[in-house]
């Protein structure tokens, strides 16, 4: 019997694949529990139609992220902070400081897709990672100032 798995089934497959199972299993157990549906025709067009819009929509989301990482690589984010003498920053610059500066110049970056290393507690200039994609990377180039 072939089914449309409508989530994750550990030992059988992903969300939206098409599996062969028992018959007893698909009815008994995927079917009746809700994890799945039978594969007739309509249900295979629908399921081949999501599959199709999904990995459309990756593909755009690829573009946009490798779009936004050529914006970065150009842009130099200064983030004016309150210091102490000799430059020591009172407290630390974290990448939530980091996305807000980005986010009032208009890129609109979450601040989980920042990599920080380890908080910044100097002035200076630091080139941080940003994963803005899976395999998508990009470098930003941050200035931290004196206010």
């Amino acid at each position: 019997m072939k089914v449309i798995l409508k989530q994750d089934v550990k030992g059988k497959g992903k969300k939206g694949d098409i599996i062969n199972v028992n018959d007893g299993y698909g009815r008994n157990f995927l079917i009746a529990k809700g994890l799945a549906e039978e594969a007739n025709a309509s249900n295979l067009n629908d399921a081949l139609t999501k599959r199709q819009a999904d990995e459309h929509h990756r593909q755009v989301e690829k573009e946009q992220a490798l779009e936004m990482a050529q914006k970065l690589r150009t842009v130099t984010v200064q983030v004016a902070v309150r210091c102490g003498e000799n430059g020591k920053v009172f407290g630390s610059v974290t990448n939530k400081e980091i996305a807000e500066t980005l986010q009032a110049q208009g890129y609109a970056i979450d601040k989980k897709k920042i990599v920080l290393k380890a908080p910044i507690k100097q002035v200076g200039e630091y080139e941080l990672e940003v994963r803005l994609y899976p395999e998508i990377v990009s470098k930003l180039k941050i200035a931290v100032v004196p206010q």
